[in-house]
């Protein structure tokens, strides 16, 4: 779907809790200055975070670090859902998902 699906997810993750970018770059400790600059770098691909900067986002965002790599929305949802699971039914989860891909 997308050569780098990271911004895409970011402006979608942002927009779903209703943060501007301005208030994101603050909330993970960008100078106020720049954040605003810095985010829609990230979001219009000019720039990727490194990993360190896309976890403070994910955490900001509450959503999981793997989201951002998810090249389709069924499978960035799915992540989502799935991270806030204990491990108890993710194993639940795990053992329905490879009875159905044996199917």
């Amino acid at each position: 779907m997308f050569n780098n699906p990271i911004p895409h997810r970011l402006k979608q993750a942002r927009k779903r809790a209703g943060i501007s970018q301005k208030n994101l770059g603050l909330l993970i400790g960008m100078d106020e200055s720049s954040a605003s600059g810095r985010m829609n770098h990230y979001e219009k691909d000019r720039h990727t975070p490194d990993i360190n900067i896309l976890r403070k986002i994910a955490d900001a965002l509450g959503v999981p670090l793997n989201y951002f790599f998810c090249e389709d929305d069924s499978t960035a949802e799915l992540s989502i859902e799935i991270a806030k699971l204990s491990e108890d039914k993710k194993e639940q989860l795990l053992k329905m998902i490879k009875q159905l891909s044996d199917e």
